[in-house]
């Protein structure tokens, strides 16, 4: 029907989004928020099992040529990075940094073609501006090439939502 199944669900579910996919080949799917890392809860201070099989889910998950990976919405407080206890807010060089090996895993599994950067506010502010998140993924990207960045910027998203320009 051409429609887009946008979904958001934790990095433990990766498998049954990556049976999902195979099993409805023709519709293309969203994978919001680099694949529901959880970092609380029963997931916390665990990041050596959980980062594990997070990587191993996204990576299920480039294998299916109808799912696009969306970058961002790492704010929310699932994430565990705990931003919104600072006295300073946290500033973009440092969350690039601090993002930079989730992101980069991503890209590197699906390609640049099949990303696409995220703002996910107002959610997000919590954590951290627009602003920053925006020149946080200017400084993940700057190692890519121009036609790469207008991929993950611009170009993924108008081709996967057909937006006309």
């Amino acid at each position: 029907m051409g429609l887009i199944l946008e979904t958001s669900l934790y990095f433990h579910q990766l498998p049954e989004l990556a049976e999902f996919a195979r099993a409805v080949p023709d519709l293309t799917i969203g994978l919001n928020h680099i694949g529901g890392l959880l970092r609380v809860g029963p997931y916390a201070n665990r990041d050596d099992k959980v980062l594990t099989e997070w990587q191993r889910g996204v990576e299920e998950m480039a294998q299916c040529p109808n799912i696009v990976m969306k970058l961002g919405g790492v704010g929310q407080l699932r994430y565990g990075y705990h931003w919104d206890d600072r006295e300073i807010p946290i500033g973009s060089e440092e969350l690039a940094v601090t993002l930079g090996p989730l992101m980069d895993h991503c890209i590197q599994q699906f390609g640049p073609s099949r990303c696409m950067f995220e703002s996910n506010f107002p959610v997000d502010k919590i954590s951290y501006s627009y602003n920053v998140v925006f020149n946080a993924f200017k400084r993940l990207s700057k190692s890519y090439s121009a036609s790469e960045r207008a991929a993950m910027f611009h170009d993924t998203a108008t081709r996967v939502y057909r937006i006309r320009v």
